[in-house]
């Protein structure tokens, strides 16, 4: 099984890189490519980028150019105080966008944006806790005044990239694994980690070494 991991964030990919000081990197259309044996399993790793243009995109190249068998997405999340823990890994399987203003009267543009992943091929139980749930994207960090209104949509936590990934995959009929770690906390007055890049570079290293960590196990849950 062709097996391609995608990492979205430039702090992510720098982890990825400290993580994996012997990886060698080269360019691609899309970001910075490398091939990783990780657990007697060949991946392609790919540096996609942030938000949902590069996301889309490079999801697409993927599927176009690799083919593969299965898509992982690796990276962080801020999690919703009260709901959430730090270090908590979210498995995504619903996710929706909410930074899309339509003022003319269309139909729900939201609900076309949103996808629920398919995840009958990953066998249960799984291989290490997780928490599954709905992820909120945007193009944005988390605004603390729309902390409420995504918590009532079901949403547990946010991020540039999910849903924007997660559309693209379902129009291709593409699996897709999306594992995300909690690196900060947002509530409806602040975000732990906003104006505190070193805080959320260094919880980040710790994510993504705990995601590598266990991917072997999710990638040996994977019945096809």
């Amino acid at each position: 099984m062709k097996v391609v991991v995608m990492i979205s964030a430039i702090a992510e990919w720098k982890a990825v890189k400290e993580i994996f000081p012997s990886l060698v990197v080269a360019p691609s259309a899309y970001g910075d490519t490398a091939k990783l044996t990780l657990g007697g399993f060949e991946l392609n790793l790919l540096h996609s980028g942030w938000g949902k243009i590069a996301s889309a995109g490079a999801i697409q190249y993927v599927i176009d150019h690799d083919r593969p068998g299965l898509i992982v997405n690796l990276g962080t999340c801020g999690g919703f105080s009260g709901v959430t823990e730090l270090g908590d890994i979210l498995l995504v399987e619903r996710t929706f966008i909410y930074d899309i203003v339509e003022l003319i009267g269309a139909p729900n543009i939201m609900d076309y944006y949103a996808s629920t992943l398919d995840l009958g091929w990953l066998a249960e139980p799984h291989p290490y806790p997780v928490r599954r749930g709905i992820l909120a994207s945007a193009d944005s960090d988390l605004p603390p005044e729309k902390i409420s209104y995504l918590k009532s949509l079901g949403a547990i936590a946010g991020d540039w990239e999910s849903g924007a990934l997660a559309w693209v995959a379902k129009k291709n009929a593409a699996r897709l694994l999306i594992l995300r770690g909690v690196s900060d906390l947002v509530s409806e007055t602040g975000g732990e980690a906003y104006d505190n890049l070193s805080l959320y570079e260094e919880r980040t290293k710790v994510i993504m070494q705990t995601l590598f960590d266990q991917l072997p196990g999710w990638l040996g849950s994977v019945n096809i």
